[in-house]
């Protein structure tokens, strides 16, 4: 399996945390859960960490069960509208947005 995620590194405006956490779950959350092929999305907000930055304010990461589900993602149009939208919730931002792709193996818990 495969997942993409999203990095937002760096913070919500200070004053704009609530408008941040409602814009994503309102108007983003909807569109993503769209997206073709993806199996899984899960919106990773960082509560602590063992170094002070960089911050994550964000982290978007979605399940996909091959690469070519990923490539057939991003050429979708409810991506492009995803991406526009995106650009309103930049405006609540100030950080940078990057992507990675991760190999994702899974494996079974041990019983003891």
């Amino acid at each position: 399996m495969y997942i993409r995620c999203a990095f937002f590194r760096g913070r919500a405006k200070p004053g704009f945390e609530d408008a941040f956490t409602h814009f994503v779950h309102e108007r983003l959350v909807p569109l993503w859960t769209q997206f073709p092929g993806a199996e899984e999305v899960r919106v990773l907000r960082q509560e602590e960490a063992d170094v002070i930055e960089p911050h994550y304010e964000m982290v978007l990461a979605i399940r996909y069960p091959s690469r070519e589900a990923i490539e057939q993602a991003l050429a979708s149009d409810v991506r492009t509208q995803s991406r526009s939208v995106t650009a309103d919730l930049v405006e609540l931002f100030d950080g940078d947005i990057f992507h990675t792709v991760f190999r994702a193996d899974q494996y079974p818990l041990l019983v003891v």
